[in-house]
C-alpha cells in the first residue's frame, strides 16, 4: 500500500471510436444524483445511433453553464434543488464560481427518452472567453454538433463569431439558439434578423429559450437527436480513442482496484498502459462495465509521469497498431510571464504543483527560469492574460501556493545580420541597445487582427483606444441596422499583442460603459522599434524589474515605473536614485531619501562646531554606506509592484 501511494495516477477522458472490449464489474461509486448508483450503467445498449455528442458555444455571460443545469435537470441526470435551481453544476474550480466564468470544458452524459427509445447524449460545457479558445477547439473536436448559444438582450459578438466559424470549419451541424427572451431588455426579433444576416441561418431553425425559467429547454434536446448526425464509429474495429483531456487525481493511488485486464498503447509516445477503470462523466465519474464506439468517457490507467498525456493523441490496443485520429491545432503560447515562490525554498512544491495543474491546462507552457532578485523560478507561457490570472488564482486555491508573478510580455523575434532568428520572451535575454545597433538587424513583434463589437455611440471612443495603442488597418461596418441608438458596428484592425496583454481590455469596457466585446486572433509578425528598459537602484540594475516597449512611450512608462517604484521600496539608511533607463541613457529619475538618525539629540549646551562635528561625521557614514550599499528589496516590494502593473 507503500508503494502504491507513490503512483502518480492519470484520469484520461477520452472519445472511444471503436472500442468494444468488455469489462469486469468495477466497484460501487455512491452518489448524490438520481441514477442508482448501484447499477453500473450497460454501455453496450447505446449503440453510436443513439449517441449525441454536442457542445454549447457562445460568448461569455450567453447562459452556457445555465443552459446546462436545465439540461441535465430535464433528463433527470441531477435532482432540481428544493430550494430552487442548480446553479452552474459543471462550473466546478472555485475560481469559476467566485468570476462567474467558465475557464475549463466540462463533459457530462445524459440518458435521454425519445420516441420511446433511451439516447446518450454527451455534452460538452465550453469556455466563452477568447483566451479560452483553445479548450473550444479541442472540445469541438470530439462532438458532431454544436449548439450555438446567443443572448436576446445583447446580440451577436465577438467572440460569437469566432467560434461559430470554428464550428463550421470542423463540418459541425450548429443548432442556434436564443436565450434570454424572458428578459425586459430582449429584442428577440432584430437579434434573430441579426444572426440571419451575419450566419447566414434561417430564422425557423432558432430556438427560443429562457435556460433560467426552462421555457423552451425540452425543444434543444429533441433538436440535439434530430439534428445532430451520431458518431461513426465501427464495433468490429481496431480500438481508437481519442484524447482530448486529461486530469490528475492525487488520492487514487492508495485505492486498490480490480484490474481490467486491457493494456491500451499510445500512438504519441508508443508507451504502454493498463487500464484499472473505465466510466463516464455523469457528471461525476460514475465507473462502467466498457466504452464503446462513439462513446464520451474517462479512462484510469497507470500513467506516472502527467508529460505522457498529450492532448489530441490517439490510444489503441497494445499489439493492433491504428493510424492516429486527426487532431486539432496545438495551442500557442501568446503572453509568457516569470512565477516564483515568495519564500525561495518552495521551488520544489511550486514546481511539482505546476506539473499537476498543467496536466489539466495543457496549453500551458513551463520552462524552468531564474533570476538574481527573485531566484529560482518557472516561466510559463499562456494564451492571454485573463489565462494568466486564473492560473495563478487556480494555484493559490488549488495548491496553496504562494506566488510572485513578473510583468507579462510577448514573444519576439530578433532576426540577426547572418539571418539567424530567435524568439525571446525574457526581458533579460532581449540584446541591450548597442547589441541591437551591432549585430541584430531586425526586431519583429507579434500582431493580431482584432475585432471589436460596440453601440455605434461609442464608435468614436474604441477608434482612440485603437490609436492610442498603435493600431494598423482600422476599417468597420454596421453588423446590423437599427435606430441609431441601437445600430452596431464591427471595428476590425491589426494591433500589437503586447498593447493589449495589459490593460486594454479593461479599458475597452470602460470607455464603451461594458458594452463592448472583443475578439483577436493571431496575425504573425511585424517589425518594431523596441528596445529593453531596464530599472536601476543605487545604479544597480534588477533584471525582475526589466520590460521590452515601444520607443514611442518609452517616456511615459519610465515615468509611470519610476513612481511606482519610488512608493513600495523601503527606505534605506543612504539616498537611493531609482532610475529607468534604455542602454546608456537615463529617461525618468525618483530619489528615495535616506532615513536620519538625530544624532545632536544628545548635546546639551557647548559650542556649534561639536553639532557640526557629528552631522559631518553622519554624511560621510552615509556616503560610504551609498558607494558600498546594496538595496534591501523585499518579495512583498516585488508583488506590490507586478500585481498592479500599468504601460
Amino acid at each position: 500500500m507503500t508503494s502504491l501511494s507513490l503512483w502518480q495516477r492519470a484520469c484520461l477522458r477520452v472519445l472511444e471510436r471503436s472500442l468494444n472490449s468488455g469489462c469486469s464489474r468495477p466497484r460501487h461509486f455512491t452518489t448524490s444524483f438520481r441514477r442508482d448508483a448501484s447499477k453500473p450503467l450497460a454501455m453496450e445498449q447505446y449503440g453510436s445511433e443513439l449517441l449525441r455528442n454536442f457542445s454549447i458555444i457562445a460568448h461569455i455571460d450567453h447562459g452556457k453553464s445555465t443552459l446546462a443545469d436545465r439540461l441535465l435537470e430535464l433528463t433527470g441526470t441531477i435532482q432540481k434543488k428544493s430550494s430552487g435551481k442548480n446553479e452552474q453544476v459543471l462550473d466546478k474550480l472555485k475560481v469559476e464560481r467566485e468570476r462567474g466564468i467558465t475557464v475549463k470544458a466540462q463533459t457530462a452524459s445524459m440518458i435521454y427518452n425519445f420516441n420511446g427509445r433511451d439516447h446518450m447524449l454527451n455534452l460538452i460545457d465550453t469556455p466563452g472567453h477568447v483566451d479560452f479558445a483553445w479548450e473550444v477547439s479541442r472540445s469541438l473536436a470530439a462532438c458532431q454538433g454544436a449548439l450555438l448559444l446567443v443572448d436576446a438582450s445583447q446580440g451577436v459578438q465577438a467572440q460569437t463569431i469566432s467560434v461559430f466559424h470554428n464550428a463550421k470549419e470542423r463540418g459541425l451541424t450548429i443548432i442556434p439558439v436564443l436565450n434570454k427572451i424572458d428578459l425586459p431588455a430582449a429584442q428577440p426579433e432584430r437579434i434573430t434578423a441579426q444572426m440571419q444576416s451575419t450566419f447566414g441561418i434561417d430564422p425557423e431553425d432558432i430556438i427560443r429559450i429562457s435556460a433560467k425559467s426552462g421555457k423552451g429547454v425540452d425543444s434543444i434536446l429533441e433538436a440535439i437527436v434530430t439534428r445532430i448526425p451520431p458518431p461513426s464509429g465501427s464495433l468490429a474495429a481496431p480500438l481508437k480513442a481519442f484524447l482530448f483531456d486529461s486530469l490528475y487525481d492525487r488520492y487514487r493511488g492508495v485505492i486498490s482496484y480490480e484490474l481490467l485486464g486491457d493494456k491500451v498503447a499510445s500512438c504519441h509516445t508508443r508507451k504502454k498502459y493498463e487500464v484499472t477503470e473505465v466510466g463516464i462523466m455523469h457528471p461525476e465519474e460514475v465507473p462502467t462495465d466498457s466504452l464503446r464506439a462513439g462513446h464520451v468517457g474517462y479512462i484510469a490507467c497507470n500513467m506516472k509521469e502527467s508529460s505522457e498525456a498529450h492532448i489530441g493523441d490517439t490510444i489503441h490496443r497494445v499489439g493492433e497498431p491504428v493510424e492516429p485520429l486527426p487532431g486539432f491545432q496545438p495551442a500557442k503560447a501568446m503572453v509568457f510571464a516569470g512565477v516564483f515562490p515568495v519564500d525561495s525554498s518552495d521551488f520544489p512544491k511550486l514546481e511539482e504543483s505546476i506539473k499537476r495543474l498543467t496536466l489539466t491546462d495543457r496549453s500551458v507552457t513551463v520552462q524552468r527560469e531564474s533570476s538574481s532578485a527573485l531566484g529560482q523560478g518557472c516561466r510559463l507561457g499562456f494564451l492571454g492574460t485573463l489565462h494568466m490570472d486564473v492560473f495563478r488564482q487556480r494555484l493559490e486555491d488549488e495548491y496553496d501556493a504562494n506566488i510572485i508573478i513578473t510583468a507579462p510580455t510577448v514573444p519576439y523575434k530578433l532576426i540577426y545580420r547572418d539571418n539567424k532568428e530567435v524568439f525571446v520572451s525574457n526581458p533579460t535575454e532581449f540584446p541591450e541597445t548597442s547589441d541591437t545597433a551591432s549585430r541584430v538587424k531586425e526586431i519583429q513583434e507579434p500582431i493580431v487582427k482584432a475585432s471589436i463589437i460596440v453601440p455605434e455611440e461609442y464608435f468614436g471612443d474604441m477608434m482612440d483606444l485603437c490609436f492610442s495603442h498603435r493600431a494598423e488597418d482600422l476599417d468597420h461596418r454596421y453588423l446590423d441596422s437599427g435606430t441609431a441608438t441601437s445600430a452596431r458596428i464591427i471595428l476590425t484592425c491589426t494591433i500589437p499583442l503586447s498593447e493589449i496583454v495589459t490593460n486594454f481590455f479593461d479599458q475597452l469596457k470602460s470607455r464603451s460603459s461594458g458594452f463592448a466585446s472583443f475578439d483577436y486572433e493571431d496575425a504573425g509578425y511585424k517589425q518594431s522599434d523596441l528596445a529593453k528598459m531596464s530599472f536601476l537602484l543605487n545604479a544597480k540594475p534588477v533584471d525582475a524589474l526589466a520590460i521590452i516597449v515601444h520607443r514611442s512611450a518609452q517616456d511615459k512608462i519610465a515615468r509611470e515605473w519610476v513612481k511606482k517604484l519610488h512608493k513600495v521600496i523601503p527606505r534605506q539608511l543612504f539616498e537611493v536614485p531609482i532610475q529607468a533607463a534604455i542602454g546608456r541613457k537615463v529617461l525618468a529619475r525618483e530619489t528615495l531619501s535616506a532615513m536620519r538618525a538625530d544624532v545632536t539629540a544628545g548635546l546639551y549646551g557647548g559650542h556649534y562646531e561639536r553639532k557640526m562635528k557629528h552631522l559631518e561625521n553622519q554624511k560621510e557614514g552615509k556616503r560610504r554606506m551609498k558607494k558600498m550599499g546594496t538595496v534591501d528589496l523585499p518579495q512583498e516590494a516585488f508583488f506590490d509592484i507586478l500585481s498592479n502593473k500599468k504601460g
